[in-house]
């Protein structure tokens, strides 16, 4: 059995270009499914926030547009409801990588707001890729690699080939203009290589020990890929 820490945002607000603020969370599709996975597979899942916070869901994940009909979207959210881990997490700071055996961040906007800037989730993901930990990360999630900076100041993903959501799809989902950053542009700017599929599609990206997705679609295969690494 392997530890799995999933690093999730704790911010419930996405600030727009603007001024204003949207509201957001972590994208459910891309907890539900691979935690699901994993602990099919007898692992064990620990989540661990900013501060200790209880991950918010982004409602717009809950809807049933977002889940392909009203079924799918009352599964998604019983899981959302019903999962003890996402209601007991530990507090970023505090996490031991020792205890762990791979990482995995899910997206929404919420990473983009709090743990593309965050020092702990930064010095963690550093570290688990440092070592050759299996890292997982999935469309917005991506965006919590842009803190993890090693002490010359370069990023510790630099040249790295990785996936994530897309400038086209956030152009698509009406956000592009509104946003004070797109995730591909920075990723690209601190050195990491984005490769980008069709928008929507599922699309995964193996590079070493660093699994990504590029959004919710890819959150099945990205667990099965992040699997086969810990078997």
């Amino acid at each position: 059995m392997a530890k799995i820490l999933f690093v999730m945002t704790g911010a419930d607000q996405w600030t727009l270009a603007d001024g204003t603020r949207h509201r957001t969370g972590y994208w459910a599709e891309e907890a539900v499914v691979p935690l699901d996975a994993f602990k099919a597979a007898g692992h064990e899942v620990t989540v661990a926030t900013p501060g200790g916070v209880v991950p918010p869901v982004d409602p717009g994940s809950l809807a049933p547009e977002a889940n392909g009909g009203a079924e799918q979207a009352a599964r998604v959210r019983r899981a959302v409801e019903s999962a003890g881990e996402f209601t007991r997490p530990l507090v970023l700071a505090d996490v031991r990588l020792d205890d762990y055996d791979a990482v995995y961040v899910p997206g929404g906007h919420g990473p983009m707001e709090d743990l593309a800037v965050d020092p702990d989730s930064g010095r963690l993901l550093a570290d688990a890729v440092g070592r050759g930990l299996p890292v997982g990360v999935v469309c917005h999630g991506p965006a919590a690699l842009l803190a993890a900076v090693k002490d010359d100041g370069s990023n510790a993903y630099a040249g790295y080939r990785i996936t994530a959501f897309t400038n086209t799809e956030e152009q698509l989902a009406g956000n592009a203009e509104k946003a004070i950053w797109l995730l591909e542009d920075r990723l690209t700017e601190a050195g990491l290589k984005v490769e980008a599929g069709e928008p929507w599609a599922p699309h995964v990206q193996v590079d070493r020990n660093v699994v990504t997705g590029q959004n919710p679609a890819s959150s099945g295969p990205l667990a099965a890929e992040l699997l086969k690494k810990l078997a």
